[in-house]
């Protein structure tokens, strides 16, 4: 996916990350072409907030390509939507800046479906916990988690089913494989780690079902 301008804003960078999707960042028109892939760009987001000027010359530049018509979401802020008029030729969809990230990535599904480009990675997500399968990233409402390879697989497993209770010796099977011949502390002490980063307010999404195990979120009983 084509991104404007080069390099991108952190908050678009971070969002595109944590929704699993591909992108380059473009400096100019000339590289619009130059670094299209061989099937076209997927979609394209353009940044026409801070230089508007150079953001709606690119788009022209993107509706000039050669390849399939490429989906386009336009960022502008909100002094810009009088223009909007004026450019609706260069655009499928625009966004407000600034923009919660849940928004843009329930628009880019949108601008990829219609267009038939693209698909959406798998996610687990549970309230404010999301885990992007194909990339191994983990945010909670939004702020992204620094987690271990293991302690990403545990809480992939758990979370993938919440509300059933499970043995350490499960989950030692489970996650870290039958080969693995490490007692259920390990599993006690990833726990813990988790819990602190998830944060205080959330570390009992984890909770421990005494003399049995763990649980992942609310038992339908509860």
């Amino acid at each position: 996916m084509l991104v404007f301008p080069d390099p991108a804003p952190p908050e678009l960078a971070q969002a595109l990350d944590m929704a699993g999707y591909g992108w380059q960042p473009v400096p100019d028109e000339a590289t619009v072409r130059s670094a299209e892939p061989r099937g076209g760009w997927s979609g394209a987001i353009v940044c026409a907030d801070v230089e508007p000027e150079r953001a709606y010359a690119l788009a022209r530049a993107i509706r000039r390509t050669e390849q399939p018509v490429t989906p386009l979401l336009l960022l502008i802020s909100g002094a810009q939507l009088s223009d909007l008029e004026l450019r609706e030729d260069l655009f499928d969809d625009f966004m407000l800046t600034p923009f919660h990230p849940r928004e843009l990535e329930a628009r880019l599904k949108h601008l990829l479906w219609r267009s038939g480009k693209g698909s959406r990675p798998e996610i687990v997500e549970y309230e404010g916990l999301r885990l992007n399968l194909e990339n191994y990233q983990a945010s909670m409402n939004g702020t992204p988690l620094d987690l271990t390879y293991m302690e990403y697989e545990l809480l992939k497993f758990l979370a993938a089913n919440p509300a059933k209770v499970f043995t350490r010796e499960t989950l030692l099977s489970r996650v870290w494989g039958y080969e693995y011949y490490g007692g259920a502390r390990t599993v006690d002490v990833h726990v813990r780690r988790l819990r602190a980063k998830l944060g205080e307010e959330h570390a009992g999404l984890i909770q421990t079902v005494r003399s049995v195990g763990y649980r992942f979120g609310q038992s339908r009983w509860s």
